[in-house]
């Protein structure tokens, strides 16, 4: 009965998958950090991913869009591109407004 037990509890800690397996989060490492997570998603098998960035981070996330399409994956297209704004509170704990892209890639 014990062994039965450990055998649920190992298959419920499994990482499920996700929605968020196939997204890239663009923050403050080079680009090509970025391209290669990209690449590797494409060789995993997904036919979308998404590069998602905030603020200053918006250009590395075209550049890196632009190079995974032109360089590594020529059979990726840009299918959307979604801008908006997120709230959030700084050090002071002052409202700030900061502008998000997300960017899908697909490869047909």
């Amino acid at each position: 009965m014990a062994e039965e037990e450990q055998k649920i509890e190992k298959e419920q800690k499994k990482p499920d998958k996700r929605a968020d397996d196939n997204t890239v989060f663009i923050g403050k490492k080079p680009s090509m950090s970025y391209v290669l997570a990209a690449v590797t998603q494409f060789g995993d098998g997904q036919k979308e991913i998404y590069l998602k960035a905030r603020g200053r981070s918006i250009s590395k996330a075209v550049d890196v869009a632009e190079i995974v399409k032109n360089k590594f994956v020529q059979d990726a297209k840009i299918k959307n591109i979604e801008t908006g704004t997120d709230q959030i509170e700084n050090e002071n704990k002052e409202k700030i407004n900061v502008s998000t892209i997300a960017i899908t890639l697909a490869k047909e």
